[in-house]
Formats: C-alpha cells, sequence, structure tokens
C-alpha cells in the first residue's frame, strides 16, 4: 500500500510539474499572406502594443531610439518567405527566408534583409556580411496611430508585377518596394500545357492580349480553342477573340465577333454574366 502510495505521488508530482498554463503572449504571433504575381510572400512575426509607450524617437526615453538596429518585430524578430526569386528596392533576392531589420529614422529608415534566420531577434551578433538587402526608404507619418505592429503586402499593382512590403507601428509607417518576374514561368507554362490539354489555349490567348505579346499567336491559340465541338458557342470566349481582333485593328471582323458574342448572350438561360454590356461597350470603340 505504501510504494502504491509513494508511486501515485511520483505521478502527480510529474504531472504538476510538466502541466503548464497557456496565457495570451504580450506581443502574439502573427502573420500575413499574399500572391504577388506567381510569387508567394509571407511574414511571420511577433506583435508588440504601443501600450502608452513612447516608441520612435531621438534618444533613450523611446523604445527604439533612431539610429539603432531593430528587430523589427518581437521575440524572434519578423522572417520574410519568397517562393521565387523577386527584386526588393532594385536588389536581387533569391527564393527563401530572411529576417527583417530596420534602423529607425526622423528623416529616413534603413530596411535591411538577413540571410540567418537562426539569428532571430539578436541584433547584437548582426554580421553585415550576411545582408543581403540594404536601402533607404522615407517614414510615412501616421495621422491615426496603430496601437499592435502591423506588416502589409501591400500596393499590389493591376499587373501583378510589384508590390510593397510595408510596416507600420505606433505613428509612423515604412513601405519597401518589391517586383515580381513572371512571364518566363508563364511562357514555359503555356508551351508545356497546351501540349496536353488544348483547354489551356484560352488561357495562353488572354495572357498574350493582356500582356501586350503576339496577338497574331493568341488569335491562332482562340481559334484553335473555339474550333472544337461545341466550343464556339461561349459567348465570353468569343467576346475575348473579339478583343484580340480588336487590338490588331480588325476593325469589321471584331466587330462581327463581338456582336456574334452578344446574340448567344442575350439567348443564354442562365444569364449573360454581364457580356452584353461589355460586346456594346466594344462595339462602340470600333466605329
Amino acid at each position: 500500500m505504501k510504494r502504491t502510495l509513494t508511486i501515485l505521488l511520483a505521478v502527480i508530482t510529474c504531472f504538476a510539474v510538466n502541466a503548464q498554463i497557456e496565457v495570451p503572449q504580450p506581443s502574439p504571433a502573427g502573420s500575413v499572406y499574399s500572391k504577388v504575381g506567381l510569387t508567394d510572400v509571407t511574414i511571420d512575426y511577433s506583435r508588440p502594443k504601443v501600450k502608452d509607450r513612447k516608441i520612435f524617437g531621438e534618444g533613450d526615453e523611446f523604445l527604439q531610439p533612431y539610429g539603432q538596429i531593430w528587430r523589427s518585430g518581437a521575440n524572434a524578430g519578423s522572417v520574410l518567405k519568397l517562393s521565387t526569386d523577386v527584386k526588393i528596392a532594385g536588389t536581387d533576392v533569391k527564393a527563401g527566408e530572411y529576417l527583417i531589420f530596420t534602423v529607425p529614422g526622423k528623416d529616413e529608415w534603413k530596411f535591411m534583409l538577413y540571410s540567418d534566420v537562426s539569428l532571430g531577434g539578436n541584433v547584437a551578433g548582426y554580421d553585415k556580411e550576411k545582408e543581403v538587402v540594404s536601402t533607404t526608404v522615407k517614414p510615412i507619418m501616421l495621422s491615426t496611430p496603430v496601437e499592435t505592429l502591423t506588416y502589409n503586402i501591400s500596393d499590389i499593382s493591376e499587373n501583378n508585377t510589384s508590390a510593397n512590403i510595408q510596416l507600420s507601428w505606433a505613428d509612423v509607417s515604412i513601405k519597401v518596394p518589391m517586383s515580381v518576374d513572371f512571364d518566363a514561368a508563364v511562357m514555359a507554362s503555356i508551351e508545356a500545357n497546351t501540349k496536353v490539354n488544348p483547354g489551356n489555349y484560352v488561357a495562353a490567348a488572354n495572357y498574350y492580349l493582356n500582356a501586350g505579346k503576339d496577338l497574331n499567336k493568341a488569335l491562332e491559340w482562340m481559334n484553335m480553342y473555339l474550333s472544337v465541338g461545341e466550343n464556339a458557342k461561349q459567348f465570353w470566349h468569343l467576346h475575348t477573340k473579339a478583343r484580340i481582333l480588336a487590338a490588331l485593328g480588325n476593325k469589321k471582323e471584331a466587330k462581327a465577333t463581338a456582336e456574334k458574342s452578344m446574340e448567344l448572350a442575350k439567348a443564354f438561360p442562365n444569364g449573360d454574366f454581364g457580356y452584353v454590356k461589355r460586346n456594346e461597350d466594344l462595339i462602340a470603340t470600333l466605329k
């Protein structure tokens, strides 16, 4: 009996030692993700709060004095993850993971990417030889303060070739430009996939049209798709053909194709999906 009690007490003691109580963290974990072009962009970071403190400024009374390197987050710092090669502030950056460091200043901030993520938030161990990007940006003063540090992938361009890495905290925000190049990847995909699935000719034609590439090739691909089975009744793709013809300067055929697309759209039992108006607008430009 005594031996059983001893074992039971040992088990209880062991459980008490290993059991942990989970409580909210002062700087909770955060993550932001966006696709820019064909690139997955992720920032994992810890989010400190202002909590009535002076954050950025001149002198030791500020949490992060001007001119001193900052891990740009709390705890182990902030990690930028890139799925493809990109350019950041004009500098080539390979796919991979990088720590974000900054040096705040009144009139400009220094922004750095660091290749050794094992450094974490240890700014004292910063090795300039492992610096991948070093650039300066102008800070944006905020009229409405941001209580909790926030990263964002902002200002993604209409053609998906550029965006900004944005950091906002307290009364300041900075934006660092990033650009991506996906044309070569798209071209390789077109070459590979149109051979195994003719339906991909539509995507290829659309890409050529929107990117201003060889429009005759785009028209060839669209005609190849529309010639199969009942595909010519797909008024949404006929509209794309009309746009290609219009871009080639073939107004007469573009108008006839747009009129056929509009006719099919009006007769479609499930609605025209806005293609009657799209064709009317296109025809109006062909006079």
